[in-house]
């Protein structure tokens, strides 16, 4: 009977066995845009190995790439609010930015040394890595944030100027950085998201009562290990691919 009835038990946001209470909803909500990385970047090996065949400018294909970076952002908005609603606890902080300083890092060695003519100088790493700097100080203040990344939005689709301001081009043309890499993320209009972020944990979405049907173990797990994963999962789909393609051609 036990059983039975915990399966049809609401499912609290809050993980009760950590003492952080780390939010189970924020590890779903991370790890489903961490399961779309995954299949964004399956798609783009097998165009690579010839398997499938399709333009990364098709309106489906960018708005995907949107969907999965609006999830990431809001995500990091959200997570910093959680982090740090209760005050600055900067040894914590710290770590947390060093580790994505080094992955960042670590990013653009390898494929530095494996592309150095499209090399990774500004991926989604180092845009969460400045991101998390900048919305840190009202990140305690959701309210001004959501005006914050509101008045982003509103300035970057409104205006022809920032609309056509281009990172990538900025970056090569300044710093004579390669002309085409392997990822850009641009600061708008995805800092505007960032800054959105905060109000869905002053919201306390991460307490949101979930059916338990709606409870994903391997998304909730994504979530939870989601640099891990991003650093990792890419060479493994490419180096299965680039095996089974060998073995069958």
């Amino acid at each position: 009977m036990k059983p039975f009835l915990a399966k049809w038990m609401p499912w609290s946001g809050l993980s009760k066995k950590s003492t952080h209470q780390r939010s189970s909803s924020l590890d779903l909500y991370r790890g489903l845009a961490v399961l779309l990385m995954i299949i964004f970047h399956l798609c783009w090996d097998l165009r690579e190995f010839d398997y499938i065949d399709y333009s990364l400018r098709d309106p489906f294909w960018v708005g995907f790439r949107s969907l999965i970076i609006s999830l990431f952002m809001s995500a990091l908005g959200w997570s910093c609010y959680l982090s740090c609603r209760n005050g600055f606890q900067w040894p914590s902080i710290l770590k947390r930015k060093f580790k994505l300083f080094l992955a960042a890092g670590g990013i653009s060695l390898a494929t530095y040394l494996a592309f150095p003519q499209n090399w990774i100088f500004f991926g989604i790493l180092h845009f969460i890595f400045v991101a998390s700097w900048l919305v840190l100080p009202v990140a305690r203040k959701p309210w001004l944030s959501l005006a914050i990344g509101i008045g982003i939005l509103l300035a970057y689709f409104g205006s022809d100027t920032l609309n056509a301001f281009s990172l990538h081009t900025y970056l090569t043309s300044e710093f004579g950085l390669p002309k085409r890499t392997l990822d850009i993320v641009n600061l708008l209009p995805w800092l505007g998201v960032v800054f959105i972020g905060p109000i869905m944990g002053h919201l306390k979405l991460h307490t949101l009562k979930l059916p338990y049907y709606l409870n994903s173990r391997v998304l909730t797990f994504l979530g939870k290990h989601a640099l891990p994963v991003y650093l990792c999962h890419q060479l493994l789909l490419y180096s299965l691919i680039a095996l089974v393609t060998s073995l069958i051609r």
